[in-house]
């Protein structure tokens, strides 16, 4: 690929994962017209997007939250592959099956099946604070800050991660869950953020 045009195409990948944390918005949105209690601390994020209602809880707009996941899931992937010469094939292939998670949590609501939402979620969870480390890892040289501002944040979301499955989502599931999904918006945002404003050449 020339080299004008793969600058560009590593542009608009970074602008990807820049967008990413708009995803919160969609959170918010979503619970702000549920009924029957909903709380960003004890519930989960999948309550969210629970089709079925009922006199003690429901979520009206659970086809937002849904949508969500497989938007920004694709949004994930594309962001990725679009940056794969700056993130290095490991970082890219953990996030594109991140991406691919979070389509697949779209499509297997909760309520409807529980199993198949968990095998579709799981990944999501174990790639992307490996994804984080890896980037941390080859950033360490030539962006000193990001990459221990990455290393950390892989560090507190992989244990946010392993203590929400831990719990089985009995104690405080909704902001261990947040914790372990939230920051990795933030940390991929810096690095489209650093990509769009310091362009490199791309690392083999």
């Amino acid at each position: 690929m020339p080299g004008g045009e793969g600058r560009f195409f590593a542009r608009v990948g970074a602008a990807a994962l820049l967008l990413r944390p708009a995803y919160v918005a969609t959170e918010v949105v979503t619970a702000a017209a549920t009924t029957g209690g909903y709380s960003f601390v004890h519930d989960s994020v999948s309550r969210l997007g629970e089709i079925g209602c009922s006199p003690e809880y429901c979520s009206p707009r659970h086809a937002v939250m849904n949508g969500s996941f497989m938007g920004f899931g694709a949004l994930l992937v594309g962001g990725a592959v679009l940056s794969a010469r700056s993130l290095g094939p490991w970082a890219t292939a953990l996030l594109v099956v991140s991406g691919l998670s979070s389509v697949a949590t779209g499509f297997a609501p909760l309520d409807q099946d529980s199993t198949m939402h968990a095998i579709a979620a799981t990944p999501l969870f174990v790639a992307q604070p490996i994804s984080l480390a890896v980037i941390g890892t080859r950033l360490r040289g030539d962006r000193p800050r990001l990459s221990a501002a990455l290393m950390a944040t892989a560090a507190v979301t992989g244990t946010a991660a392993v203590m929400f499955v831990l719990t089985g989502g009995e104690t405080a599931s909704g902001a261990l869950e947040r914790l372990s999904l939230w920051p990795v918006l933030v940390g991929l945002a810096a690095v489209g953020w650093t990509e769009l404003t310091q362009p490199t050449a791309g690392r083999s």
